[in-house]
């Protein structure tokens, strides 16, 4: 089997989307220039860049239809799709569960899924409701009451006993309501109400505090702290702030945005309040630079960087 790639789902739609743009024509000079951008910003996005090119490469040549609908065929979200699923194919042969155990991409195999800038609600029983949010995938068994977060973060409410599994622990449930959002290197757990256990890493089972929240990895248990302001509100559709560094907000912000969000360093620490809807970013963007000292260059729809205002 072909080693994993090592890049995050948002990178890889990211290149997806450049090798599309090239696919299409020749880029104009502001194009050219967000795109080396982007491949310069991080090591990561040439993993990603150099991958989707190999796939591409390989397929020259396949008769098949979704290497036709990949190379040739009109920019259209049926093309996207096909260049996705691509990208996964171009992993390597794997079989179903190892796909949903360790391949970074979203895993199109899972029973929940909700794409970039949409959330989505799953009624579980008639007292249990599931959320997603922006890029989320949650696998469910409804005889087990059985959850597992594949990717991205949801929100739980029931008045049953429920089980969350996160790739670093397990979180049982009697009548709660929590929000548990994966990290590729930790779980972080918000608890508004309820009893909620957490089990991880080999430790006694912990009875989390109400309402706190905390974050754990393979290998310890943060402190729990209050719940901070923006704890649950993307449920609502809103972003909430209260003092949050620019930087941190803008990339909450970029987990609803397809392509890229980036913040210069010489603004990044300014600090931000408000309640903002998540349903219309660019309108945020616009926002930003009333409130603060900075300016919003829009390279393209999929680039755009929030520097200091000259």
């Amino acid at each position: 089997m072909n080693r994993v790639p090592d890049f995050s789902a948002p990178v890889a739609e990211q290149a997806v989307y450049w090798l599309m743009e090239m696919q299409q024509g020749t880029l104009s000079p502001r194009q050219q220039q967000a795109w080396q951008q982007w491949l310069d910003a991080h090591s990561e996005h040439r993993r990603a860049w150099e991958h989707i090119q190999r796939v591409n490469q390989r397929l020259r040549g396949v008769s098949s239809p979704l290497a036709h609908a990949a190379l040739n065929g009109a920019k259209s979200a049926s093309r996207r799709q096909a260049l996705k699923l691509l990208l996964i194919l171009g992993a390597g042969s794997a079989v179903t569960w190892g796909l949903r155990e360790h391949n970074p991409l979203p895993s199109l195999l899972a029973d929940y899924r909700s794409p970039v800038g949409e959330r989505r609600k799953v009624a579980l029983d008639a007292s249990s409701q599931l959320q997603l949010n922006t890029a989320s995938a949650a696998d469910v068994d409804s005889t087990q009451r059985l959850i597992r977060l594949l990717e991205g973060e949801i929100l739980l409410s029931t008045t049953q006993a429920f089980e969350v599994r996160t790739a670093q622990g397990i979180l049982k449930t009697r009548a709660a309501r929590l929000n548990v959002r994966q990290f590729a290197d930790r779980t972080q757990v918000a608890v508004f109400e309820g009893q909620v256990e957490l089990n991880a890493h080999g430790r006694a089972p912990m009875l989390l505090p109400v309402p706190r929240q905390l974050s754990f990895s393979s290998t310890s248990i943060s402190e729990a702290r209050p719940l901070d302001a923006n704890s649950g509100a993307w449920a609502e559709g809103m972003l909430i702030a209260a003092h949050m560094r620019l930087g941190d907000f803008l990339d909450e912000l970029g987990r609803y945005r397809r392509g890229q969000l980036h913040c210069d360093a010489k603004v990044a620490d300014l600090l931000i309040s408000g309640t903002y809807p998540l349903d219309d970013s660019e309108r945020i963007l616009d926002l930003l630079q009333i409130s603060l000292p900075v300016k919003v260059r829009r390279f393209t729809r999929y680039w755009v960087s929030v520097e200091a205002r000259v």
